[in-house]
């Protein structure tokens, strides 16, 4: 019953991860994908952020319903409707400057926008350093100082480390299918056989196909 499957990504946020998806498998949706990813985001939410009711944002320009294109707008609805059932734990729209504030824990975009929020959050683990040495190097920080810095830094943007994931399921195959970078390490790959039986054993597969069978959206 997936119309189309999608792509989770992980964004640190200061009070834990959040998930985004689509990343990057479908960049033109329709209303009714955007609602699936939101079902589908959240029984994986539950999986993998242990929690039993994780919250559902639409990822829009603008928190007012009626903000976005025609396709955001006819999928909020739905998901105000299905929230309004106590289907789905929906909390309206999110704009972009709220998501790495956890404005939600499963947050809902069409694969071209998600991709573009996530290799943006992807940089800032590149970009920050540079602009911290530089700073320390105007400021003229006694070694010591710029250690401590270094350490506070380095300490920040571990969560950003994608190798500490492994790697990402795509939602909606009839199997667990968790894909990982080309470009993965030994520890990387490692946490990812690791994530991919964890949801086995979760089971997440058949909790997806339940929740979209199920008009009220339950995994029970």
């Amino acid at each position: 019953g997936v119309l189309r499957p999608a792509l989770p990504g992980y964004l640190p946020t200061p009070s834990g991860t959040c998930i985004l998806l689509d990343v990057g498998a479908n960049v033109e949706v329709r209303p009714e994908h955007l609602v699936q990813f939101a079902r589908m985001g959240a029984v994986f939410g539950s999986a993998f952020l242990g929690k039993d009711d994780p919250t559902v944002g639409l990822v829009n320009v603008g928190e007012e319903p009626g903000k976005g294109t025609d396709t955001i707008k006819e999928a909020h609805g739905t998901l105000a409707a299905l929230g309004e059932r106590g289907a789905l734990r929906f909390v309206g729209n999110v704009e972009g400057r709220d998501i790495l504030q956890h404005a939600a824990d499963v947050c809902v975009c069409d694969g071209f926008v998600g991709n573009v929020v996530l290799k943006l959050a992807e940089s800032i683990a590149t970009i920050l350093p540079q602009m911290v040495r530089a700073e320390i190097g105007r400021q003229e920080l006694a070694p010591e100082a710029a250690q401590t810095v270094g350490g506070v830094l380095k300490g920040m943007l571990a969560p950003f480390d994608y190798q500490a994931f492994g790697g990402v399921p795509l939602l909606g195959l009839d199997g667990t299918i968790v894909i990982g970078h080309g470009g993965s390490s030994a520890r990387a790959i490692r946490q990812m056989v690791l994530s991919t039986a964890s949801l086995v054993e979760q089971n997440l597969t058949a909790r997806i196909a339940r929740a979209l069978r199920d008009p009220d959206g339950s995994d029970a």
